[in-house]
């Protein structure tokens, strides 16, 4: 196991997606943003067409990042680094920008990298799951016994987790939905598309139509036919989808007319002491 000049903070997951790494990330950059600390995001860079070490261009697309990289470096505007090695983009994050905070994402299965603070997010599903491949689970729930810190989302309950886990945080999730009336064409390539649909119903859109694609989907000229005719077939006036969908799309999302890109947001309950607390406990670490 290696280690960085700078302290690892990792957030991951016990399933293979859907728990919300990638907002809960965003989330706590905003936090630490806030308290003006510094800090840059190691990420593998999954399904980018690149390979080795690279530093995230906003400007730039899925194919060469990878679409979470991407949307994270859009929103944060802080370093992002990709590579498989995520101790090498360490050492090119610190080369380059100095030695201070990196956020490992999705880094709870990365053990060749060195941490001083693993965050793990469990949702409901997680706790009723099996191991692949007949589930999602990547690791079973003994896992949690490694983490610091278990984040709740959901309706999950603290009695419903094993007892060793030694500290929980608590996350909601929603969408910004806009404020139509016309009926649209709902679709989106995430790991839980159920949950979009079903959170943008709530939300009381007129959705006409559905069409879910595999995580990560990279959109091609057949998929943009295919959701102009079904948008047609159904008279919708236009598409809903997600912010890292639209990463995904690039300049197809033209030719899709009008499309409502609706972020997801995550709060944290109590979130001052929590972010509070992972800074002592990284600055009582360096000591």
């Amino acid at each position: 196991m290696r280690r960085l000049q700078g302290p690892v903070v990792s957030i991951g997951n016990l399933s293979a997606g859907g728990a919300g790494k990638t907002p809960f990330l965003l989330l706590l950059g905003e936090l630490l943003k806030q308290r003006s600390i510094l800090f840059d995001v190691l990420s593998r860079g999954y399904k980018r067409d690149m390979k080795g070490v690279a530093l995230v261009d906003p400007s730039g697309n899925a194919r060469q990042f990878g679409d979470e990289p991407l949307l994270i470096a859009r929103k944060l505007g802080v370093p992002v680094v990709v590579g498989e090695d995520r101790y090498a983009a360490g050492v090119y994050a610190e080369q380059n920008f100095g030695v201070q905070l990196h956020l490992l994402d999705d880094g709870f299965q990365h053990r060749a990298l060195a941490r001083e603070f693993d965050i793990v997010l469990l949702t409901p599903t997680d706790v009723r799951d099996s191991l692949l491949p007949t589930g999602r689970l990547r690791e079973p729930l003994s896992a949690l016994a490694r983490a610091d810190v278990v984040v709740l989302s959901g309706n999950l309950s603290p009695e419903s987790i094993p007892e060793f886990v030694k500290c929980t945080w608590r996350v909601q999730r929603s969408i910004f939905a806009p404020q139509i009336k016309d009926p649209c064409v709902a679709f989106c390539g995430i790991a839980r598309p159920e949950l979009f649909f079903s959170q943008l119903a709530q939300a009381g859109l007129n959705l006409a139509a559905t069409q879910p694609f595999r995580d990560h989907h990279a959109y091609d000229a057949r998929d943009i036919q295919k959701l102009l005719r079904l948008r047609d077939h159904h008279r919708a006036s236009l598409f809903v989808t997600t912010e890292k969908d639209a990463i995904n799309l690039g300049e197809q999302l033209r030719a899709l007319g009008t499309v409502q890109v609706v972020p997801l947001r995550m709060e944290l309950e109590n979130a001052d002491a929590a972010v509070n607390g992972l800074l002592a406990r990284l600055s009582h670490r360096e000591r």
